[in-house]
């Protein structure tokens, strides 16, 4: 009865959602990678962390700048010889007229400018790193929700097998009723068995209807509430994972670890910057211009100057009051750089241990439940004869249904929560993604 009732509820199901797209874990993270909001943002800032590397934000290459401008100046000039005599000359108006090209160009800063380029590499490779935590903490949420639909979604066939059943006592219980069989308190009993496995019923829609919307939220989905036809009916959980293989692969993998160990790396690089200051500098100036002088009151009325000039500057701070501070500030901060990635790595150990022992308790439950359910489906099964036959109570009739439905929710619950594990086994060694293979 129980395989005829669930066929007819598949059988609904799949006519209402047959012009739909049936989708497949991996669809469900190919789209949400494609349009997730979050996702295309972490990708936009590891663009522009790529985008600064070039030589000009590094400082190797020169400057070049083309500048013009007037100037006058209207004065009153006056004038004693050697002699004593007097000269006054009112309204003068002298006049400037400039431009030019002026090229600067650092050739040596103390190391800072391959040092600059080093760091911005570093910003670079973080970026990567970041985008890459982002997708995977992304493909773990995801494929986590994913499987959550499913169990909801088996938890409502459940549910509205319970019903069905329930609703055949209640048929059977009022016809026997009719004839005197059974007493108004079986009938009411039964009424009220059904009414709380209706409901039971209509509260876990409401459950599989949040996991739909909150699927299609991370997929990015124009309409949250959008039906969605998935393919998996089952949830699959891989028994395979070996704890050696995991921290082999966490320790060569994992995101985090390497996010800090660039930290570690751009500690160093500021620290380099800051001896750049204890080494000389050269600097070289060029530049073309031409100028136009024009005077009020002058032997000469005007004079014109144009043509080239080149100069170089060496030279060393020698005191600046903050070198030594800083510097032995940035050795500190390499240090708290590796101590936070050596506590990184103990958190992630300990995580992992954590994890691997719930997997595999998990998995021992599993099996545990999977012969439960052998065993409680068999009984319901005789007491549903013995029930027929009226050898047994409505109540213990009852009693064997409920043993059936918690021993398929307790299957249910170990199936997911073992999945959740081998998902949180997975992002830690850094082998998420391979939920998109």
């Amino acid at each position: 009865m129980r395989k005829y009732v669930l066929s007819i509820a598949a059988g609904c199901l799949c006519g209402m959602l047959s012009a739909q797209q049936t989708y497949t874990l991996q669809t469900c993270l190919q789209e949400g990678l494609e349009k997730n909001y979050a996702i295309r943002i972490s990708k936009n800032e590891q663009q522009i962390a790529a985008n600064n590397v070039t030589a000009a934000n590094a400082g190797r290459l020169p400057s070049l700048d083309l500048a013009a401008g007037y100037s006058g100046a209207l004065s009153e000039n006056r004038t004693e010889s050697a002699e004593g005599e007097r000269g006054s000359v009112s309204g003068v108006y002298d006049q400037t007229v400039n431009a030019g090209l002026d090229l600067g160009w650092t050739l040596f800063d103390g190391f800072r400018v391959q040092t600059n380029y080093k760091r911005l590499e570093e910003l670079r490779g973080l970026g990567e790193v970041n985008a890459r935590i982002a997708i995977e903490d992304f493909v773990a949420g995801l494929t986590a929700e994913y499987y959550n639909y499913v169990q909801q979604k088996i938890r409502l066939k459940n549910f509205l097998y319970a019903v069905s059943l329930s609703k055949e006592r209640l048929r059977i219980v009022e016809a026997r009723y009719r004839i005197g069989n059974f007493s108004r308190l079986d009938l009411q009993q039964a009424r009220v068995d059904f009414n709380a496995d209706s409901s039971q019923y209509i509260n876990q829609q409401e459950l599989v209807q949040a996991s739909l919307i909150r699927l299609n939220e991370l997929m990015a989905g124009p309409d949250v509430n959008a039906p969605l036809q998935i393919c998996d009916s089952l949830i699959r959980v891989n028994s395979r994972l070996e704890e050696g293989e995991l921290l082999k692969r966490m320790l060569q993998t994992n995101a985090s670890l390497l996010k800090a160990d660039r930290n570690t790396a751009l500690a160093g690089l500021d620290l380099k910057t800051l001896q750049a200051r204890n080494y000389p500098y050269v600097k070289l100036n060029a530049g073309y211009g031409y100028q136009l002088n024009r005077y009020g009151n002058n032997a000469n009325r005007q004079r014109q100057t144009w043509g080239p000039d080149v100069g170089a500057t060496l030279g060393i701070t020698l005191f600046d009051g903050n070198r030594r501070r800083e510097q032995r500030n940035a050795r500190i901060q390499i240090e708290n750089a590796e101590l936070t990635r050596q506590q990184l790595e103990l958190s992630l150990r300990a995580d992992l241990a954590d994890f691997w022992q719930a997997y595999r308790n998990n998995l021992e439950l599993l099996k545990l439940e999977e012969e439960n359910l052998v065993a409680a489906t068999e009984n319901h099964e005789i007491a549903m004869e013995r029930y027929l036959l009226g050898d047994l109570s409505g109540i213990e009739m009852r009693e064997a249904q409920k043993s059936l439905l918690d021993a398929e929710e307790r299957i249910l619950s170990a199936q997911y929560n073992t999945k959740l594990c081998e998902i949180s086994l997975q992002q830690i060694s850094g082998n998420i993604l391979s939920y998109l293979e």
